[in-house]
C-alpha cells in the first residue's frame, strides 16, 4: 500500500529535455547516419529524417539534453519544497543536481515521477554516463532486484497491472481534482520555446507545475489533501 510509503522520503521530480542542437544540419555527419539508422522503423514513409529529428530527438536520450531537472521534498508542514538545476551546459546541470544525493536526508530517498521508470530516471542516468560521471545511487540498478529499486511511477501504479494502459499526467489531474499544469504550454511546445524564443525561465515555471502536481496526484492516491508550495 502507499500509504504506509514514508512520504518525507520520497523525492518528486520532473525533467524538460530538448534535442542536442537546433536542427538536424548541425548534426555531424555521423550522427546524422547515426539517426537515420535508429529512426528508420519509426518514421512513415513521407516523413524525413530532418523532419523526424525536429519532433522527436528531444525525447531520445542518445540525442538530446537536460534542461531542467525540478525535484520536490515534503516538508512536514503540509507543503512541498521545489527546487530546479537548469542551464545550457548539461554536464555542470546534471553535476549540481548530483551533489544533492551526498546530504544524509537524501541516502536512502525514494525517487518519484510520472512515467519515471519508462522516461525520467533512465533519461538521467544515461545522459549521466555520456556527459563522463556516474549515475547517483538512487539512479543505478544492475544487480538490483526489482523490489529493492527505491522508484515509484504513478503511471505504473494507475495501471494495477495493465500493462498496456497509458494515462497523461494532465488526465490524472482532472481526474482527482488536481489543478492542471498546463495552464500555459504543454511538452511539445518546449523545444522551440528553448530554442526559439530563448525563454528558460518559463520551461522551468513549467516544470516545477509538473512536480506540484505530481505530490498532490501521489497524495490523491494516498486519500490525503492536497499540498501548498513552500514559498521562501
Amino acid at each position: 500500500m502507499i500509504k504506509n510509503i514514508p512520504i518525507e522520503k520520497v523525492l518528486f521530480l520532473d525533467i524538460e529535455t530538448v534535442p542536442q542542437v537546433s536542427n538536424f544540419a548541425e548534426l555531424s555527419e555521423a550522427e546524422q547516419k547515426l539517426w537515420d539508422k535508429k529512426t528508420a522503423r519509426q518514421r512513415e514513409e513521407d516523413i524525413s529524417a530532418e523532419d523526424f529529428y525536429r519532433d522527436r530527438a528531444g525525447i531520445m536520450a542518445e540525442f538530446g539534453k537536460i534542461i531542467c531537472i525540478s525535484i520536490g521534498i515534503y516538508d512536514k508542514n503540509n507543503k512541498i519544497l521545489i527546487r530546479s538545476f537548469a542551464g545550457d551546459h548539461e554536464e555542470e546541470l546534471l553535476k549540481e543536481f548530483g551533489e544533492i544525493f551526498n546530504r544524509p536526508k537524501l541516502q536512502n530517498v525514494i525517487l518519484c515521477a510520472h512515467n519515471g521508470k519508462e522516461f525520467d530516471f533512465p533519461w538521467i542516468a544515461r545522459r549521466f554516463l555520456i556527459n563522463g560521471m556516474q549515475p547517483p545511487i538512487p539512479f543505478q540498478m544492475f544487480g538490483k532486484k526489482p523490489w529493492e529499486i527505491p522508484h515509484l511511477d504513478t503511471m505504473e501504479l494507475w495501471k494495477f497491472g495493465d500493462w498496456k494502459s497509458f494515462i497523461s499526467l494532465e488526465l490524472m489531474a482532472h481526474i482527482f481534482g488536481v489543478p492542471t499544469p498546463k495552464d500555459d504550454i504543454d511538452g511539445s511546445m518546449v523545444s522551440s520555446i528553448y530554442y526559439i524564443e530563448k525563454d528558460l525561465p518559463r520551461i522551468v515555471k513549467y516544470c516545477e507545475k509538473d512536480v506540484l502536481t505530481l505530490a498532490n496526484i501521489f497524495r490523491k492516491m494516498r486519500q490525503e489533501d492536497l499540498l501548498e508550495r513552500r514559498e521562501d
